[in-house]
Parts: C-alpha cells; structure tokens; sequence
C-alpha cells in the first residue's frame, strides 16, 4: 500500500546519473543509517567495475518518483561508494549484498533530521528474530514481476521472517542460502519486494524501536509460492560498518574495497 515518507523516513533513493545527457534515473532503495551515510545493497552498482561516485546521486524524504517537492526532499552527491569486498553473486545468490554509501550536499553537509528525513537504528548484533516475526518492507520498486514501471509512489508492506530451516529447504531455495542471508515472505504469497525495491530496509520492532534488520537483495521473481524474498542479515556487518565508517573519515580515497 502506498506509505507517506514519514513512516519511512529513513528511506533513500539512488540514481544513476547517465554520463551521456546527466539525467537521473532511478536505480534502487537505500537506508539512511546516518546523517552522512546510507547503506543499501551491493548490487545496486554493477559489478566487474568500479563504481564512480560522481555518477550516482541520493534524494531523501521523497513520496513520489516522478515528483520533486523542494520543501521535504533532500538532495545529495555521493563522495564515497563503500560496496562489501566479499560481494558475490556467482551462485544466482548475492552474498555480502551490502554496500555504504557516504553523502554530502552541494554546499558539503550532511542529512538534516526533519518529519520526513531520520536515521533508522541498527539491531544490537545477537538480534535473531524468530520465523513468524512481523516486519516492514518498503520502497519503490515493481507491484509485480511483469510491471513496465517501477511504483510512483512509496509503498511499504508486512512480511514474516521465515526461519533459517524452512528457506535452507530443498522445496524453498536450499543450499543458496547461507548465514549471512536470510527469508521474509507473506503466508499468502501475495505481498513481497520486487525489482527496484532493492538495497531498501526491512524494518522490524525491537524493545520499542524500529531497526534495520535487513536489506532487500534477491529472489526467484517476486511473490512466488516457495520462493520468498531474500534479505541481507544486518546483524552480521555491524563491525564492517562501523570500520568503514571510522577509516573513511581520515581516508579520502573515491573508492575503497577492503
């Protein structure tokens, strides 16, 4: 269902700025985990290059895709790409689908907290949630598998974790998921992410706060019977984000891959 930007107001959207006539398009979801940083998924660049910040660009507080609203929306260059240095998808799988992306203004600030722009708080790092556990996914990505068009406006939707045993299943995708990934579905299988929600938050309550549990990366299509949505597990890269975050404010390269 469609979502006002102030229940997700940690949602970013990434564009790809084309080199050929400098229009944005848009390319995927992000997570606001800091004023200068968003994290989003790694495939969300295109692999077997490096990413050049200079051709990317975040917007924050956006409700609609096709619309700018001057008054709510925040604008952003991107300084540095930070994507995961075990990343692979060599196995129809994204491993390590997680990527930093560190923003700044025209005028070099970073975000600036309003109704429509917050951070979403990471999960404390023994977080393991149960399967049935109702969570929130949102973005702006396809209604289906066979939509043209992305959604135009932001639409967010309930999924349940799925426990570790069930997705390892043969029935469900078996040996593909591994620790670092982890299942989220609709019972009725009607409702899941799809093409364009990738890189955005799955959010779930804990101890009364909302946090990043995870990151929209693959599937078998979308809202496929047996073949949930795949997410990366936030848990395990808390201490990545955090090293990389840490080095980035001393070292000023464009691209960092370690």
């Amino acid at each position: 269902m469609s979502s006002p930007v102030e229940s997700q107001p940690w949602i970013a959207t990434l564009y790809q700025i084309s080199r050929r006539n400098k229009q944005q398009y848009f390319q995927c979801g992000g997570s606001l985990i800091n004023p200068c940083w968003v994290v989003t998924a790694a495939h969300c660049f295109p692999d077997g290059e490096f990413p050049e910040p200079k051709d990317y660009a975040i917007v924050l507080g956006k409700t609609n895709i096709d619309e700018t609203n001057e008054f709510r929306e925040q604008k952003f260059l991107v300084e540095k790409i930070i994507r995961h240095q075990h990343y692979s998808d060599q196995t129809n799988a994204l491993d390590n689908d997680i990527a930093l992306v560190k923003i700044r203004s025209e005028s070099g600030e970073c975000a600036a907290m309003t109704d429509q722009v917050q951070t979403v708080c990471l999960p404390p790092s023994d977080l393991k949630l149960e399967g049935g556990t109702k969570c929130e996914i949102a973005g702006f990505g396809k209604e289906t598998y066979d939509s043209i068009k992305y959604s135009q406006v932001l639409k967010s939707s309930t999924v349940q974790i799925i426990s570790q045993e069930v997705c390892q299943s043969e029935e469900y995708y078996g040996k593909l998921i591994n620790r670092n990934m982890f299942c989220a579905g609709d019972p009725t299988w009607k409702v899941d992410a799809c093409k364009g929600d990738s890189g955005g938050p799955l959010i779930c309550q804990y101890n009364g706060q909302m946090v990043l549990y995870g990151i929209i990366s693959w599937g078998d299509e979308c809202a496929k019977k047996n073949k949930p949505g795949v997410y990366t597990r936030m848990t395990n890269y808390l201490t990545w984000i955090e090293k990389n975050m840490a080095q980035s404010a001393s070292v000023q390269d464009n691209f960092i891959s370690e």
